[in-house]
């Protein structure tokens, strides 16, 4: 299975970038992984360091790849900021986001976890999936059907070291993988700056998972905030096969049902 990547880590107009992106591509599997400091508190650049090395150093990318196996390494990752709050007293209340996704190379299967409102899309056949679920107030009220205007977005109910010390993260099922699949990890500073029909949009015009990335960090900056207050943006591509050949022959099919040829 071929396995093509790209990232980018942006400080914006922040003090510092608490973003931190990592991957590992193993014969039998690979590992992916965004995480985004919680603002807030001290230590949020702390704590996604540790959820990402943590995340780094388990990995074994010449097994394969089991539900159990992904949730050991995000509940190590998880309790390795818990031991680094107890020991420092000024880091005790740290916190990260963490969307990881995981890729069985042999059986071709995909798995994925995340802990906050980093994200995960899917494009398949040219089309979007956003497909995992924000651990925030803003979704919470949107899942009760109330109104979220006004509301601070980056209000959060969980993620790595945040509350109780026995929830866990959210986990996918087992997902088959198919040629041409792009999967899209990023921190709310990046999605918060392309929309879904930006992602895409822009993925029908490149043909690498760098371009795809240089073409949305280009609508995030022509887009910035009035205040100038760009937050961190981060995202790491992962192409499987060809998605530009997926993509673009999806295009020509949805073009021949409204142009039809003639003779």
């Amino acid at each position: 299975m071929n396995i093509t990547i790209a990232s980018t880590s942006n400080q914006g107009d922040r003090a510092s970038n608490q973003d931190q992106t990592g991957e590992i591509i193993g014969e039998r599997s690979a590992c992916f992984v965004v995480c985004d400091g919680v603002a807030g508190f001290p230590g949020g650049d702390v704590a996604a360091t540790i959820a990402r090395s943590s995340l780094m150093e388990t990995f074994n990318g010449e097994t394969h790849l089991n539900a159990q196996s992904i949730r050991n390494y995000v509940n190590h990752a998880n309790q390795a900021i818990r031991q680094q709050q107890k020991a420092s007293s000024e880091h005790r209340r740290m916190g990260t986001t963490l969307v990881s996704l995981f890729i069985d190379r042999d059986y071709e299967l995909a798995y994925w976890a995340h802990a906050g409102d980093s994200r995960l899309y899917l494009f398949r056949r040219g089309y979007l999936y956003h497909v995992t679920t924000d651990h925030s107030l803003v979704q919470q009220m949107k899942d009760a059907g109330h109104q979220t205007e006004g509301i601070n977005t980056n209000l959060l109910y969980f993620a790595l070291g945040m509350g109780d010390e026995q929830r866990d993260a959210s986990y996918s099922d087992v997902v088959e993988i198919e040629d041409g699949d792009a999967f899209l990890l990023c921190t709310d500073g990046f999605w918060h700056g392309v929309s879904l029909e930006q992602m895409q949009q822009s993925l029908h015009m490149v043909n690498t998972p760098q371009e795809w990335l240089t073409l949305m960090q280009q609508i995030i900056k022509n887009d910035q905030p009035s205040n100038g207050q760009q937050d961190n943006f981060s995202a790491l591509a992962v192409w499987v096969g060809s998605p530009q050949d997926t993509t673009l022959l999806h295009s020509l099919s949805d073009a021949a049902q409204f142009f039809p040829l003639r003779d």
